[in-house]
């Protein structure tokens, strides 16, 4: 069995970790494993931005009180501090790398033309038109591409994380266990073929979840596999019951997760129902500017008191000119499916868009087992709390992309890092190629239809313990599955999700209130005196 060597270890190719990658091979070879194509990530998926504080209107003690304001009781104030502070510098370093934003002119001295989005107070959204992801990946992903150091492995999917134990002692009494991470076991897709791939620091990159649910933003990437691999590795997990929906994706039926950005209600489009009224402004003073958990919910009870599919986004009132120049990628794509966004309101429905919790990290992302890093959405940072405030991921990704590579390279440096052991061999011995493909489909779809109906937008006791009853159920039986069968990307994604949506089911049962994202009906109210607090996951030690 061939092993991969290297002295950095990148599992994920969005945004944090190409910039993760780009800071650590200035000192050391780099492995970047991503499962598709480099550039299927959810940046690449970003339409709307990246919020930052650069107007002379606005300041670093506003943005800091919409996040939190958004974020219900629950971000860290420490976080939110340090990342709305560090972000214009991260900006800046994006525009060194050659990243492209629209700006009031021509000129790259002209200012950031700054968009604005639901639960900003003022206008700080730095963007590409409504292509700002596609143009950060692309900027990021050539300097990868030409870097001597780094080594990129496309189709390749990570199975599990390699991690050793060190156990210490004193006396004859062992006190504790150290779990330190060295690798991941890595299915080449095209080969067929499991390979170790071993580092002396390993980063989780791998973006959000979405694909848990039945409708989504997320491309099909988006499975929790770092979630789910951190998490039978040991490491620590929190908040996994704040899903955000996205209010607004593409609804027909033939658009597969295409998300209409929040910047078309921040230049003035407004929500309406099939007969043409606006609703927003029963909900939230705010109206079509309150946050997306306000939102996702007003569209989730509009629906339900109507039963009609979809409600209505209405920009025309901006005119055709400035709505083909500010949104060319909008316009463009529902033209496909036959909405003249200048002329006729797109039809829009709520769909799982990000992960508000994941690893937990400090604030150089590093988790609780040694050597291992976690940055962008795989993260649980405490900065967005119970509720993301809008076009604050990328921010946190540059951020905390730059300060885990800055720790990373410093533990590098030290030489005290341990050396790096021999790994066990993959283990396919009496295993066999599956010929029941028919269980991995079938499973895959049942687990987002009731993770859609039982813990999606609104939940209660009762739908929660319907979908705890079948995830056990089938968590038996991809077990079974995955220990007869050789591995295929398919089932590798298959197990992630259904421990992701284990995951979620358990939170959100633990949750005893109505908190952001979190609404559960016989909960209706937010109960600061016994949850202002994180939901703490972690798999009990074996040893």
């Amino acid at each position: 069995m061939k092993t991969h060597q290297s002295d950095f270890l990148i599992i994920g190719s969005g945004v944090a970790g190409l910039l993760f990658a780009l800071h650590t091979a200035q000192v050391g070879r780099v492995a970047l494993v991503t499962k598709k194509a480099a550039m299927e990530s959810n940046t690449n998926q970003a339409q709307g931005g990246i919020a930052a504080v650069f107007d002379g209107n606005d300041s670093f003690d506003l943005h800091i009180q919409d996040t939190l304001a958004s974020g219900a009781g629950l971000c860290h104030p420490e976080v939110v501090n340090l990342v709305v502070k560090e972000g214009p510098r991260r900006i800046e370093e994006l525009v060194g790398r050659g990243v492209s934003f629209s700006r009031h002119g021509n000129a790259p001295s002209e200012a950031f033309d700054l968009g604005r989005e639901g639960g900003h107070s003022r206008n700080r959204i730095v963007h590409t038109q409504d292509m700002t992801g596609r143009e950060v990946e692309r900027a990021l992903l050539e300097q990868v591409r030409a870097h001597p150091n780094i080594e990129l492995f496309e189709n390749h999917i990570a199975i599990d994380l390699i991690t050793h134990s060190i156990r210490m002692k004193r006396g004859q009494v062992t006190t504790t266990h150290e779990e330190h991470c060295c690798g991941a076991y890595v299915l080449d897709r095209e080969a067929r073929r499991v390979q170790p791939f071993l580092a002396r620091i390993v980063l989780l990159a791998t973006g959000g979840a979405g694909k848990v649910y039945l409708y989504t933003s997320n491309p099909d990437i988006a499975t929790g596999d770092g979630l789910a691999m951190a998490y039978r590795a040991g490491a620590t997990l929190a908040n996994l019951e704040f899903v955000q929906f996205h209010p607004t994706c593409l609804y027909h039926p033939e658009a597969k997760n295409f998300l209409i950005s929040e910047a078309v209600r921040g230049e003035g489009g407004v929500l309406i129902d099939a007969r043409g009224q606006s609703f927003m402004e029963r909900y939230d003073p705010a109206k079509d500017l309150a946050c997306r958990d306000v939102v996702a919910r007003a569209i989730d009870t509009e629906l339900k008191c109507s039963g009609d599919d979809a409600v209505f986004l209405d920009i025309t009132g901006r005119g055709p000119e400035f709505i083909r120049q500010r949104f060319p990628n909008l316009y463009e794509n529902c033209l496909k499916f036959g909405i003249d966004m200048t002329r006729e309101p797109i039809p829009v429905v709520p769909a799982a868009h990000y992960m508000c919790g994941g690893v937990v990290t400090d604030t150089e992302g590093r988790t609780d087992i040694h050597q291992l890093f976690a940055v962008g959405e795989t993260a649980c940072t405490g900065l967005h709390g119970a509720n993301r405030l809008a076009s604050n991921s990328l921010l946190e990704a540059l951020v905390y992309a730059h300060r885990a590579a800055r720790q990373a390279i410093t533990a590098f440096q030290s030489g005290t890092l341990p050396n790096v052991p021999e790994p066990p061999a993959w283990d396919e011995v009496g295993t066999t190629d599956s010929d029941e493909r028919i269980m991995v489909s079938q499973n895959w779809d049942e687990i987002r239809r009731f993770m859609w109906s039982y813990v999606g937008i609104v939940r209660s006791d009762k739908r929660l313990e319907r979908a705890r009853r079948r995830i056990e159920m089938i968590q038996q039986e991809i077990t079974d599955y995955y220990w007869n069968f050789k591995v295929t990307a398919d089932l590798i994604e298959l197990r992630n999700l259904a421990m992701v949506a284990e995951l979620i089911i358990r939170s959100a049962s633990h949750r005893k209130e109505s908190r952001g994202l979190h609404y559960n009906i016989h909960y209706p109210e937010r109960d600061d005196k016994r949850w202002r607090k994180d939901t703490i996951l972690r798999r009990p030690f074996v040893g």
